[in-house]
């Protein structure tokens, strides 16, 4: 049991990586590429990758890789463009506050315990479908509260940032498209349900940058092509693998902290390979937010220790 918790937690930790570093990548993006673009190639190739998996599945098992009825695909459709819809929000604001972010900002820090926030939203919003939320999350929500204070707010008015705001819409919105991969996933299927929102927010996102941001051209997909290739291919595939591997073998305590770990690797990632760096006070706001973040997790690993049902919210995002 040993043995397989460090091998899942090791898995988990690198699929933590991964998603960690995209936020510089992401950055790293803007500097080439308009963001509605960028996240328009992205999803569609994450959708490539994901449909590549489902048709290699599909040889060895010899199992459709969707169900023939017609409730089935009427459920496909609908469930796809809902939760395609939300995932554009959600990828398209969180892009566009790490654009706006000025310079010396320590974006990568600020928009990953930002996103993450929606580890403690999500048990909030599920009151409005009447599922249950513990004490302990109000506790969580105290403690963010705090953290976003320190990270954000300490400075006053002037201290918060635009992409402040568009990281936090993130993951609001972030929030939604989670409770709708809970309802509608089980019913299409993980692998499935990822490849049509990828292909409903890729289409968005594409619909929107020919619109506003018509000056986009093949030079700029050709210098953010390793950006692209990350996102699509690494951080959409390969990760999503890794984590679906991982919680095979890892305890639901040590895959929830395992994942967790994303934002404290977005924040090294920012300081070792953009030079970013946080004063004291935004360093003790990053902690409040991570310290709420794994509070937030507890009654969701007491459940599963007691033979219940996990919540997705940290299972299915994680295919960004």
């Amino acid at each position: 049991m040993k043995s397989n918790n460090l091998k899942g937690s090791l898995i988990l930790t690198i699929g933590s990586l991964i998603w960690g570093l995209a936020f510089v990548v992401q950055n790293d993006a803007n500097t080439f590429i308009k963001p509605f673009a960028f996240n328009a190639l992205r999803s569609l190739l994450g959708a490539l990758v994901i449909g590549v998996y489902l048709i290699m599945k599909k040889s060895i098992t010899h199992t459709p890789v969707f169900a023939g009825t017609k409730e089935y695909k009427k459920t496909a459709i609908f469930g796809s463009i809902v939760c395609g819809v939300f995932l554009s929000l959600e990828i398209n604001f969180q892009q566009l506050g790490i654009a706006v972010y000025p310079k010396g900002a320590a974006v990568e820090a600020r928009a990953g315990f930002l996103t993450a926030l929606y580890v403690i939203l999500v048990p909030i919003f599920s009151i409005f479908f009447k599922k249950k939320t513990s004490p302990v999350i109000w506790i969580s929500v105290i403690i963010a509260t705090l953290g976003v204070y320190f990270l954000c707010l300490s400075g006053g008015i002037k201290g918060i940032y635009l992409g402040d705001v568009f990281v936090f819409l993130c993951a609001f919105f972030c929030t939604f498209h989670i409770l709708s991969v809970d309802k509608f996933g089980k019913i299409i299927g993980g692998p499935q349900l990822s490849m049509l929102q990828f292909i409903v927010c890729g289409t968005i996102s594409g619909i929107i940058s020919l619109i506003t941001e018509p000056d986009m051209g093949l030079q700029n997909i050709r210098l953010a092509l390793p950006q692209i290739l990350y996102m699509g291919i690494i951080s959409s595939g390969i990760a999503y693998t890794l984590q679906i591997i991982g919680q095979k073998y890892a305890e639901p305590a040590v895959a929830s902290i395992s994942m967790s770990l994303e934002s404290v690797f977005a924040t090294l990632g920012g300081w070792i390979i953009m030079g970013n760096t946080l004063t004291i006070r935004e360093l003790f706001g990053c902690l409040l937010v991570f310290v709420a973040i794994i509070t937030a997790q507890l009654p969701e690993i007491i459940g599963q220790k007691k033979g219940e049902t996990i919540c997705q919210a940290n299972q299915e995002e994680k295919q960004l």
